[in-house]
């Protein structure tokens, strides 16, 4: 039982650090709000719509409480959500199961005064097209 409570403690140590490495971020020398606009505009000057913006950040501090939890993980944090019908239908055409890569998000996240932008990473493939996309965008939106 013992080795079992041990084995459960470094997936959970593991988990987190595997976490850190499925994304990318960049420091956003900007508020919160800057960064939101900056992305939002990057994405909508491509071309692209916006599906949904996820107010994260928001749900977690509202919620904290109510699951036992005192500690703010981030001051706001958003996930725009969008799609680009010509890459998709690429990616899903070289593997129909990249469907569980889409929609694609980009987040914006201010941790404690340190604001940043990012993106989850995506498998080796027809994927890193997609990769590069919301790299694309997010070096437009540091400008």
């Amino acid at each position: 039982m013992k080795n079992f409570f041990f084995a459960g403690a470094i997936a959970l140590v593991s988990g987190s650090a595997m976490a850190a490495d499925q994304s990318v971020t960049y420091p956003f020398e900007g508020s919160f709000e800057d960064a939101a606009f900056a992305v939002e505009s990057a994405i909508i000057g491509r071309g692209l719509v916006i599906d949904y913006v996820s107010h994260t950040g928001e749900m977690l501090n509202r919620t904290g409480a109510d699951v036992g939890s005192t500690e703010e993980l981030f001051v706001e944090a958003d996930i725009f959500l969008f799609c680009s019908a010509q890459l998709s239908r690429k990616v899903m055409e070289a593997d129909p199961m990249n469907i569980a890569h889409c929609p694609y998000g980009i987040f914006v996240a201010d941790q404690a005064g340190q604001v940043m932008i990012g993106y989850r990473q995506y498998p080796a493939g027809e994927m890193q097209e997609v990769q590069a996309l919301l790299d694309e965008i997010v070096q437009d939106a540091m400008e």
